[in-house]
C-alpha cells in the first residue's frame, strides 16, 4: 500500500517514493513552525561537529517535496553528500515510506504558539514571488487585508480542514503529532519536543546524538550549543533561514522571537477552553499532556 499523497502548490510527497534512502539517513518530519530550521541546524552541527557549515543550510538539508526546486537537483545535491544526510519534509509519516534503517525525528511544539508563528510569517512571504515560482495565481483567500492576530487564530482553533489537505491548519497539526506518537515505540523515530530545545538545548542535543549514535568530543560541545541557540541563529539568517528562492521579505524576520508559552494568553477564557475541547477529540490525552506542558 502507498503512503498517503499530500499534494499542494509547492508540496509533493510522493517524491519519497522515487527517493533511494541510504542507511542512516536522518529525516526532520515536522509542520511548519514547529521547529523545523532549529532541528536541521542541530543535525547539521552534530554531524559536523563545527558551527562552520560546509554551505547554506536549506541547499546542506534540502526540503524533498518542495516541487519549486526540480526533483532532478534535489536528488542529484544529495547523492553527491558523502556526509550522513539529514533531510527536511513537512510530510507526516504516513506520507513518506519508513526504512527500518533510516532514522526519523518528528518535532512538536504547543499548537497555539506553533499557529501565532505560521501568523506572523504568513505576512513575511511574497505571495507574488511564490506565483511566479509556482505558475499559479495568488489564492484569493490570501489577497485582500488580513484578520488581526486574535481573530485569525480564533478562526484557526476552530478550523474543520480536512487535516491532509490543509496540514497546517488544527486538524491537521493533531493529526500529523498523532500519528508519530502512535510510533513512538518504533526504534528509529524520536520525538523532540520544542519546548524542551529551549528550556534545555544542551540537554536535547546531547539526546539526539545519542539517540543518532553520533559521538561528539566533550571540549566541542559549548561552540556546538552556542551555534544552535536561537540569538546565533537568527545572526546568521542569511545562511539558514529557509529562503532559497526569495520568498521572505526578510530572513531575518523569520527568527521572529523562538520563545514558547504566550500564545495562549491571547485567548479568552471561553477561547482557550474551547480549543482544549476541539484539541481532545482529535488526539489522545496522554499525547496532550505531553504537548500542552509548559
Amino acid at each position: 500500500m502507498l503512503p498517503h499523497r499530500y499534494l499542494s502548490e509547492m508540496e509533493d510527497s510522493h517524491r519519497w517514493l522515487d527517493f533511494p534512502v541510504r542507511d542512516g539517513d536522518i529525516v526532520i518530519s515536522t509542520r511548519s513552525k514547529h521547529g523545523t530550521t532549529w532541528t536541521q541546524m542541530i543535525c547539521a552541527l552534530l554531524v559536523f561537529q563545527t558551527p562552520d557549515l560546509p554551505g547554506h543550510l536549506s541547499e546542506t538539508s534540502p526540503w524533498l517535496d518542495w516541487t519549486i526546486a526540480p526533483k532532478d537537483e534535489v536528488f542529484a545535491r544529495l547523492e553527491a553528500q558523502e556526509h550522513r544526510r539529514f533531510i527536511k519534509t513537512h510530510t507526516p509519516l504516513d506520507g513518506i515510506p519508513i526504512h527500518p534503517q533510516a532514522r526519523y525525528i518528528v518535532v512538536a511544539r504547543h499548537p497555539l504558539d506553533a499557529a501565532v508563528s505560521l501568523y506572523h510569517q504568513g505576512a513575511n512571504i511574497i505571495r507574488e514571488r511564490v506565483a511566479e515560482l509556482t505558475g499559479e495565481p495568488v489564492p484569493e483567500a490570501k489577497q485582500g487585508p488580513r484578520p488581526d492576530l486574535h481573530d485569525w487564530l480564533v478562526g484557526w482553533t476552530r478550523s474543520g480542514n480536512d487535516p491532509r489537505e490543509h496540514p497546517d491548519m488544527l486538524p491537521g497539526v493533531m493529526a500529523h503529532l498523532s500519528d508519530a506518537w502512535a510510533r513512538r515505540a518504533e526504534p528509529n523515530l524520536l520525538l523532540v519536543h520544542y519546548a524542551d530545545l529551549a528550556a534545555d538545548l544542551e540537554g536535547e542535543m546531547r539526546r539526539i546524538a545519542a539517540w543518532l549514535g553520533i559521538e561528539v568530543d566533550e571540549a566541542r560541545w559549548p561552540e556546538l550549543v552556542k551555534a544552535a541557540t536561537f540569538a546565533e541563529m537568527k545572526s546568521k539568517a542569511e545562511q539558514v533561514a529557509p529562503d532559497p528562492m526569495g520568498v521572505f521579505r526578510s530572513r531575518d524576520a523569520f527568527f521572529r522571537r523562538g520563545t514558547s508559552g504566550s500564545a495562549a494568553e491571547l485567548l479568552t477564557p471561553e477561547e482557550l477552553a474551547a480549543y482544549r475541547e476541539r484539541a481532545a477529540a482529535m488526539a489522545p490525552a496522554d499525547l496532550l499532556d505531553w504537548l500542552h506542558r509548559p
